[in-house]
């Protein structure tokens, strides 16, 4: 499960990254980086809703367990 959320996490910075550099690629065809980054950041969004879910699933059906700071410490 941890392999499966590291790559998701992954994902969604090389969506980013990528969207970054259509958006600061000097030079070329103006109107074809606005799709590409467009698609790139749909790429992003995608992946984290898709990570969330698989959390959400994770938690629900009991293969993960929610830790933290015990409350009153």
């Amino acid at each position: 499960m941890k392999t499966i959320i590291l790559l998701g996490f992954v994902a969604i910075l090389g969506a980013l990254a990528a969207a970054g550099l259509f958006m600061l690629r000097r030079g070329g065809d103006r109107k074809k980086q606005g799709p590409q980054m467009a698609r790139a950041l749909a790429v992003r969004v995608g992946v984290s809703i898709a990570l969330f879910l698989i959390i959400l699933l994770s938690y629900q059906m009991g293969w993960i367990k929610p830790t933290g700071v015990p409350m009153g410490h």
